[in-house]
């Protein structure tokens, strides 16, 4: 298996749009309703759909940079605001945290092999 897309509720799908190119996304879907992104690296999608109503949206989307401090810089000189800045973690990732225009927690990270190859990796297969 392999994950193909996440899909974010949003309230205004124009300025959601907007920031997600901001962040450097090509919008490959646009609808009304419906967007899909595609990302600079490996293939991945990510969408968004229109929600009326109260968002109460839990999840966080991470997106992985190998050059994060310097996206982060030129990111925060187009005036997107971050909720923390470029930070070493306890679980050996760096990470800056920003929201999008509808409330949905985003993580820009740099994780190289601790993501897939902690030093507390389990190896534990399906059932």
């Amino acid at each position: 298996m392999n994950l193909n897309q996440v899909t974010l509720p949003v309230s205004g799908m124009t300025e959601a749009c907007c920031f997600y190119r901001r962040l450097g996304f090509t919008q490959i879907v646009s609808t009304p309703h419906y967007a899909r992104f595609e990302c600079p690296d490996g293939g991945a999608t990510f969408s968004l759909t229109l929600t009326e109503g109260e968002l109460d949206n839990g999840a966080v989307i991470y997106f992985e940079l190998e050059d994060l401090d310097e996206r982060v810089a030129l990111l925060r000189a187009q005036g997107v605001e971050f909720d923390q800045l470029p930070e070493d973690m306890p679980w050996l990732w760096r990470e800056a945290v920003l929201f999008d225009p509808s409330g949905n927690k985003v993580k820009l990270y740099r994780a190289g092999k601790n993501r897939l190859d902690p030093p507390w990796r389990v190896e534990l297969g399906p059932l």
